[in-house]
């Protein structure tokens, strides 16, 4: 029996439909990307810097405190914004949160933190973190939008965890929740940035 060559048009647009679907079906339920609009995550996250988020990992492992994660606008949100939002898990459920003297306390013990711009000039709380939400704080404290401000994030509405930057090149890598800094981009306290 012999067999008719496909058209190319046809083969091409099989081609680009299967293409299509798989790209869909990993942006939905896999991974997607996004960029960072704003400074609320610096130093951790530079403005316009390109990030993988991984959205089926929590299906395997729980949501922990240091974790950068990516969520859909809360109800007090969505009349305001309608782009999901990027920050740290600091507060998990059933803890108690307070902001005092530039010092995050969970359980009334202090945090610490290498990875924040600058110490919280704000006091908040004590708060009790409800079941199945999350406290999350920018890492540019005085800067960012976050629960301080609004509340909780519901477990629902978390999309996943940023785990990777791709751009800008010299920037690649993994994102941890302690990351390291260069020297250069966060100057010690007391010392001056080397010219």
């Amino acid at each position: 029996m012999t067999r008719h060559a496909e058209n190319p048009w046809t083969e091409a647009l099989k081609t680009f439909g299967i293409s299509a679907v798989l790209a869909l079906g990993i942006r939905t339920f896999v991974a997607e990307a996004r960029y960072i609009p704003s400074g609320s995550m610096l130093p951790t996250l530079q403005i316009n810097d390109r990030l993988i988020v991984d959205k089926i990992g929590y299906h395997f492992r729980d949501i922990q405190r240091g974790d950068i994660v990516v969520f859909n606008p809360t109800e007090t949100l969505k009349h305001k914004f309608k782009d999901a939002f990027i920050k740290r898990v600091i507060g998990l459920p059933g803890e108690k949160i307070e902001v005092r003297n530039g010092i995050v306390y969970i359980d009334d013990e202090p945090l610490e933190e290498n990875y924040i711009a600058a110490a919280p000039d704000y006091v908040y709380g004590p708060v009790y973190v409800p079941a199945d939400q999350y406290l999350v704080l920018g890492d540019n404290r005085n800067n960012s939008y976050d629960s301080h401000y609004w509340g909780f994030v519901p477990r629902d509405l978390i999309i996943g965890r940023a785990v990777a930057r791709f751009w800008p090149p010299h920037r690649l890598g993994q994102i941890g929740p302690k990351p390291e800094y260069d020297e250069l981009e966060v100057p010690i306290e007391g010392e001056a940035p080397d010219s």
